[in-house]
């Protein structure tokens, strides 16, 4: 079958769910404001600018997972989708995904974003499988660390290339939709890399590479 293959943030989102969640937490004074904003929005400029260190963000931004208990952090996200993510999500990324979904194609989220945020994220849009940076948890309880090979920049070609491995099914043509120039690895690896709503490096690639362009916005 084929393998529509998206990543989230600024993809399938008009929006970051990593940042979204660190100034909700904000919004709820459960972390220090002034710190947490600052250190937030200097770990997403990296990001954009793509020199991010994905250990020391991690750390970062696992810790308050650890401070909150689990059934608070569940009643949390659920207020986190409805007021944070849900209105990011526009009829166009909708309308892509049922496309590849009546076309009968394996629906595959792959995120830098750690799973706490996405799995939910990845329900609603009624994904097949979803391939995030994992938490680590330790009897039910979040530890502030992460476990195994973050799902970023070639993390996520070692993340998927593991996972198409334990399938029992053969791809026959592969998309990869991604907004970023750091999922330049993973969109190398694909049989259609198109880029959506893309950063100006990215653009700049797609265009001298001839791969389609689109917005879901």
């Amino acid at each position: 079958m084929n393998l529509a293959i998206f990543d989230l943030d600024n993809t399938l989102l008009s929006g970051d769910s990593d940042y979204l969640w660190g100034m909700f937490l904000v919004k709820k004074n459960l972390v220090d404001q002034q710190v947490y904003e600052e250190r937030n929005q200097f770990f997403y400029d990296e990001y954009k600018k793509g020199r991010l260190n994905i250990f020391e963000f991690l750390q970062f931004s696992l810790k308050p997972l650890s401070e909150i208990e689990p059934k608070r952090l569940e009643e949390l996200h659920a207020e986190f989708m409805q007021t944070e993510i849900i209105p990011i999500i526009t009829s166009k990324a909708k309308q892509l995904v049922e496309k590849h979904r009546q076309n009968g194609d394996y629906l595959l989220i792959i995120t830098a974003t750690n799973l706490f945020v996405t799995a939910p994220i990845a329900s609603y849009f009624g994904m097949d499988h979803i391939i995030a940076t994992n938490p680590e948890k330790i009897d039910g309880k979040y530890t502030g660390k992460v476990e195994g090979i973050p799902s970023f920049q070639e993390g996520k070609v070692k993340r998927f290339e593991k996972w198409l491995r334990e399938q029992d099914f053969a791809v026959k043509e592969s998309y990869f939709y991604s907004d970023s120039f750091n999922d330049l690895p993973l969109l190398k690896q694909v049989d259609r890399a198109i880029a959506v709503d893309p950063d100006e490096r990215l653009t700049a690639y797609a265009n001298e590479k001839q791969w389609e362009i689109i917005s879901l916005r």
